[in-house]
């Protein structure tokens, strides 16, 4: 009996050590989709919030360049406006996807790319909260991925329903709340991301 004690703690104990080798060795990557001219003043009718979600979005940005990180630009094919924003335009060397669809992994070589390069985590940021950033995260998430969302570098828009109009904020809180009460992600604001991404997201001691 006591042996069998023994050997449970054993097979107890070499789980927990594997589920955290297994954490400690993921790989994180962003993605951010669709921060595009066409979503800001003057290309177009503009999201609520756009500039700012972008500048939070660029910290993020920041943030992965800094620790080596893979980083994925995700842009919708568009005859104008397409370029991507300034705030988070590519660096040399940086993945860019073209896609024509909402979910960024259909018709992509997005899923590839990330299996291929080992990533089993992902930061998603981007434009439109209710549509594409919505879209890549639940098809992430279906993927297997462990996704995370900075909601302050996410924007929308005010939309009609009928005789209704839904306030920007109010979609996006929807969409985030729906994203984190159905497990599809871990929703974060900019100031949690900045304090715990080292020994959270990219497994560093601060």
């Amino acid at each position: 009996m006591r042996i069998s004690i023994i050997v449970l703690s054993f097979l107890l104990l070499s789980i927990t050590s594997m589920a955290q080798e297994k954490s400690i060795q993921a790989k994180t990557a962003l993605i951010i989709v669709d921060i595009q001219n066409f979503y800001f003043p003057g290309e177009g009718p503009g999201l609520v919030n756009a500039e700012e979600a972008s500048l939070a979005a660029k910290e993020v940005l920041r943030k992965f360049r800094v620790e080596k990180q893979l980083i994925v630009h995700v842009r919708h094919q568009s005859k104008k406006g397409f370029e991507i924003h300034q705030n988070v335009v590519p660096l040399p060397g940086e993945k860019v996807i073209t896609k024509e669809e909402v979910n960024s992994f259909y018709k992509t070589d997005l899923l590839e790319y990330l299996r291929v390069n080992g990533v089993s985590r992902l930061v998603i940021i981007g434009m439109q909260t209710h549509m594409c950033l919505e879209a890549a995260v639940r098809a992430a998430h279906d993927y297997g991925f462990e996704c995370l969302v900075v909601q302050d570098a996410c924007a929308t828009k005010d939309m009609k329903f009928g005789d209704k109009t839904v306030k920007a904020e109010d979609i996006h809180t929807a969409v985030l709340a729906t994203l984190t009460n159905g497990g599809y992600a871990k929703v974060l604001d900019l100031s949690e991301f900045k304090e715990k991404a080292n020994q959270y997201l990219f497994n560093k001691s601060k």
